[in-house]
């Protein structure tokens, strides 16, 4: 995918071509091994940020930012504290970018209307709009179906509990990384993933 092509550069960018003020300073052992922990990481963080902004760009800038920051201010950090820092960074990201759409959602209502097409793009979602055009097997279908549902139903879920179960589920954080990652408390954690099971359970009953 083009995509990860993209964040692949943002921790294999040569030394050169790096501020010095953002310099690793770390051993080359150091930095291969965080070059191994971003690769490790950028498809599920990606599909975290997609499904917490519901747009493909969108997702990939709040990925990169958080691999830039985590490079930029704790590349020194041991290895076990990368993930829920990362983690923790790439979500106050999606916070964030999710903020500034809710301003700039309140300060379009009191404009004109005016549609372009580029406007028409930033609606559209590639998630949704995405369509293989190889056939698959009716088994391959209807996991990809029953996946599809699933997704679905996680986007519905409160931000907080949403975050919790990616965490738990996709990232296979504990509770003590999820509550790092998350900034907040095992017991919030604990409540939050409790509450998302619940919600799951009862949307997918049938389906799942």
């Amino acid at each position: 995918m083009a995509a990860f092509a993209t964040l692949a550069s943002v921790y294999s960018m040569p030394a050169a071509g790096r501020s010095r003020r953002h310099d690793l300073s770390a051993t080359d052992a150091s930095a291969r091994a965080l070059e191994a922990f971003l690769a490790s990481v950028e498809r599920k963080a990606f599909r975290i940020a997609q499904l917490g902004l519901r747009n493909e760009a969108d997702a990939l800038d709040a990925v990169q930012d958080a691999m830039m920051k985590l490079v930029q201010s704790y590349a020194t950090r041991p290895a076990e504290e990368w993930r829920p820092l990362f983690y923790r960074i790439l979500e106050n990201g999606i916070r964030d970018m999710q903020r500034r759409r809710t301003v700039r959602g309140r300060v379009m209502a009191w404009l004109p209307a005016r549609r372009t097409d580029e406007d028409d793009d930033d609606q559209l979602d590639p998630i949704d709009l995405a369509e293989s055009a190889i056939p698959q097997p009716p088994r391959q279908l209807e996991m990809d179906e029953a996946i599809a549902v699933l997704e679905r139903a996680i986007e519905t879920l409160p931000a907080r509990q949403r975050q919790a179960f990616l965490l738990r589920n996709f990232e296979a954080l504990d509770v003590a990384g999820t509550a790092a990652a998350m900034g907040c408390s095992e017991g919030s954690v604990k409540t939050h993933y409790f509450r998302a099971l619940e919600a799951l359970r009862a949307r997918l009953g049938d389906v799942w």
